[in-house]
């Protein structure tokens, strides 16, 4: 998919996520960062970030941009869903989840969200931006209920707030219907 630009990569952090400022802390982890844009705003901003991906381009096309802007970001090629790879990453306070949560099906999520919860301690926050079910049409990656990310999240955290969004996407600027939920562990 990196051989050309996708459609989620805008070029930069995802609006719903530029805004969370200063609820980013600790160290960071861009989950699924693709070209790293979320993982470079966190060492914009001082933190120390990894981002992950399993696509090897993508990994490289981040790290030129982490060269160029003159920041520190660790970028490695690696699977959200290897509890072993991502425990020698971790612990992270935060994690930003920019379209990761809305591609796997129930088995896949509930792998994503045991990973995570080795990887977070106590207190940490994970901030999740995944299409809704609002959004209309069938193209594009399953669409997320607030009920099924409730249910996801239910043993061993809290879900503090869903709140509509807008996912931009390249062949839609205006962005698409989606949730941003902040999700802390417990």
């Amino acid at each position: 998919m990196y051989a050309a630009t996708p459609p989620w990569d805008i070029d930069r952090p995802q609006p719903a996520l530029s805004g969370l400022g200063t609820e980013l802390r600790g160290r960071v982890l861009d989950l699924g960062c693709g070209t790293g844009e979320h993982a470079l705003m966190a060492a914009a901003m001082g933190l120390d970030a990894v981002g992950i991906d399993p696509a090897r381009l993508a990994i490289e096309k981040a790290e030129a941009k982490a060269n160029e802007r003159g920041l520190t970001v660790r970028f490695v090629v690696g699977d959200a869903l290897d509890v072993a790879f991502l425990g020698q990453l971790g612990p992270f306070d935060t994690v930003l989840d920019s379209g990761v949560f809305h591609i796997f099906d129930d088995t896949d999520r509930a792998r994503l969200v045991e990973n995570l919860a080795i990887v977070m301690p106590t207190g940490a926050r994970y901030f999740m931006l995944c299409f809704s079910e609002e959004q209309p049409g069938d193209w594009g990656p399953r669409r997320v209920t607030q009920q099924e990310i409730r249910s996801s999240f239910s043993d061993g955290w809290s879900v503090d707030s869903i709140d509509p969004a807008r996912l931009v996407l390249t062949l839609w600027p205006q962005g698409v219907f989606a949730w941003l939920a902040s999700i802390t562990r417990i």
